[in-house]
């Protein structure tokens, strides 16, 4: 599982890399991810290893959050003027994101086959 993580670590350092020597506007994280995606789609050997090490990482992602919570509630006093803007933008993104995520996966996936009735 190591050599999934540093895997990952090496795909997140190639984005610095894309967004040091190009300039682009994006997180380097982002492309990172778009990078490991396209390596990926073509048959990057060791995806297994990629995989354990992602799955690893989602099975914990509630240890991967809490900081960010942890750091809200310390600097709550700088959000404390935006926390209407913040908690619409915050349910209205994940309301977005599911109806995205939703039809998206109704379109990807095939449909079941009917089943005869009796």
């Amino acid at each position: 599982m190591l050599d999934g993580l540093l895997i990952l670590l090496l795909f997140q350092f190639l984005g610095e890399v894309v967004i040091h020597l190009t300039g682009l506007p994006l997180p380097a994280p982002v492309v990172g991810m778009v990078l490991l995606l396209l390596a990926l789609m073509f048959n990057l050997p060791g995806g297994e290893r990629i995989a354990e090490a992602a799955g690893a990482l989602i099975r914990h992602i509630s240890l991967l959050i809490f900081p960010l919570g942890v750091g809200i509630v310390l600097q709550w006093s700088r959000y404390q003027d935006y926390a209407l803007a913040l908690t619409v933008a915050v349910v209205l993104g994940t309301v977005i994101a599911l109806v995205l995520v939703t039809l998206l996966l109704k379109w990807l996936m095939p449909a079941p086959p009917e089943r005869p009735h009796d």
